[in-house]
């Protein structure tokens, strides 16, 4: 099987922060927000964009 130490040590690091909370989904969210606060870097918050689908009445534009 091929292997790629990259990918693996990647791996590994995400399972060594996953299970500093306890592979908590909310901690980890929550820790992330906390660094985003401390970083003193600008954290910029995109309104949802709204997707809007139009049926196709025209058989002549396909």
């Amino acid at each position: 099987m091929w292997h790629d130490s990259i990918v693996e040590e990647v791996r590994c690091n995400r399972q060594v922060y996953a299970a500093r909370f306890h592979h908590d989904i909310k901690m980890i969210c929550r820790a992330a927000r906390e660094q985003q606060k401390t970083s003193g870097h600008k954290v910029v918050s995109l309104s949802p964009r709204v997707v809007t689908t139009a049926m196709r009445t025209d058989s002549t534009n396909k």
